[in-house]
């Protein structure tokens, strides 16, 4: 382990814990061909049932010792803290996927999310494995990570002109996204502050940049 990695669990546990949560990459490419609406009633539904879940391990322990059997080696420290009851990250992602469908529009959810599954495992990879430099909370290396995957991430999620504006308003995001991902280490789950900040800092450029755009998908229901 590197002097500066931040992980709790072992490295081979970390490669599961990213593979599974590169499975999230399902809600973004399912939500775009479905209606808000849809989304919102099924994410909210997965939510509440991860929630009970999540919230019932810690006082039943009926419910703990089931919960910890088949997903104990993949939470990190802070996920098990029986006194300060924190949520586990797959927990997060619901939540942030349903947060996000309510507030932004598609085109800004879609790009969004797809940064925080993608280039939130590349960080935690590449950061544990090949982290040498401390930048801020983390490593040089994982944000660095972050920010090119993040900006590959833009060349392949919708857009509504295909001007290079926005493409720049994308890479822009992916940086406020990587310094996010590296700062909310011990203050916020960045399953939530990481697509949260990148959709806001994408949906304010748009409106600067193409105050006439409609920034719902064309031939796509909301």
């Amino acid at each position: 382990m590197n002097p500066i990695d931040n992980g709790t669990i072992h490295y081979r546990d970390e490669l599961v814990r990213k593979l599974i949560h590169l499975t999230s990459l399902s809600i973004p490419t399912i939500y775009y061909f479905i209606p808000r609406t849809t989304a919102i009633i099924i994410l909210a539904s997965l939510s509440v049932f991860a929630l009970i879940v999540d919230i019932s391990r810690y006082f039943h322990p009926e419910v703990g010792k089931i919960f910890y059997k088949f997903f104990g080696f993949l939470l990190r420290k802070h996920e098990i803290d029986h006194k300060k009851k924190n949520l586990n990250g797959a927990t997060y992602v619901l939540l942030s996927a349903l947060i996000g469908v309510i507030i932004f529009p598609k085109i800004i959810f879609v790009t969004a999310f797809a940064i925080l599954i993608i280039s939130d495992t590349s960080a935690a990879l590449i950061g544990r494995k090949f982290g040498r430099k401390p930048f801020l909370r983390k490593s040089f290396e994982g944000t660095l990570a972050f920010f090119v995957s993040a900006s590959i991430v833009i060349f392949f999620t919708p857009k509504l002109t295909n001007s290079i504006a926005e493409y720049m308003i994308g890479i822009v995001a992916a940086f406020v996204g990587a310094i996010i991902e590296n700062i909310s280490y011990g203050i916020a789950d960045d399953n939530l502050s990481i697509p949260l900040s990148v959709g806001f800092v994408m949906w304010a450029l748009y409106l600067i940049i193409f105050p006439h755009l409609d920034l719902i998908l064309p031939n796509v229901p909301r």
